[in-house]
Parts: C-alpha cells; structure tokens; sequence
C-alpha cells in the first residue's frame, strides 16, 4: 500500500511541511519588525496635524497682536477645525503680551493624552506622550 502511495506521488510537485513552517517563521520575523514602525509612522502623522494647528493658532494669535496689541483667545483669532480632529485645542493663559495654545488628543480614557502646547516665543513641545 505504501509503495503504490509513493508511486503515485512521484513527479508531483508541492512544498514540504518544513518549506511552509520556514515560510511562515520568516513572515512572523518580517511582521516583529514592520508593525512596530507602522505605529510609529502612524503616531507621528497624527501628531502632524496638532504641529500644523498650533502653527495655525501662533500666527493667528501674532496677527490679532500686531494689530490689536495683545493676544486673544482661539474664538477671537478665527481659528476653527474642520472635519473630525484628533485633538481639541484650548489656548490655556492668555494675557496682552502672553499666550500658551495646548491640542490635547482625543484618546480613549485609559490611555495617556498626547499634550502639545505652544507659546508666544513660538516654543513647541510635547509634555506627555512621544511617539517611541
């Protein structure tokens, strides 16, 4: 019985269990490294969008300031968002030679806020999450 199996199998061609668990070792290798920095590329395009707003915010709150002579808040710039942002913005002091803007992202409530505030000296920084 065994030999009429292997007759009939000779000449055909197909991959061995071996092939496939090497095959699929090398997938699962590939995977380890790719994800890690998908997330990563992911994380800092959605920070480009706090970056930008801010950006945004700072030249508003400069203009209004050149021709007003102090700083106002986000409802007296012009400043608004379209669509559905991933961040709120608040501008958190406010005073006629002084201003910080803040985006806080909108993440779920067990996970840490992605904070990013700017200043009148345009002083850009990310006070508590980073992407790695």
């Amino acid at each position: 019985m065994l030999i009429k199996l292997r007759n009939s199998m000779k000449g055909k061609k197909g991959f061995t269990l071996i092939e496939l668990m090497i095959v699929v070792a090398i997938i699962g290798i590939l995977a380890a490294i790719a994800i890690p920095n998908f997330l990563r590329y992911q994380c800092k395009s959605k920070q480009a969008e706090a970056k930008a707003a801010l950006g945004s915010i700072f030249t508003n709150e400069e203009s209004y300031r050149a021709e007003y002579d102090t700083y106002r808040g986000l409802g007296q710039v012009g400043f608004d968002t379209s669509g559905t942002p991933r961040y709120s913005y608040t501008i958190t002091a406010s005073a006629a030679t002084t201003f910080t803007a803040q985006a806080t992202g909108n993440v779920d409530s067990d996970a840490a806020a992605d904070v990013w505030t700017i200043n009148q000296a345009r002083l850009l920084s990310n006070g508590t999450n980073d992407c790695l």
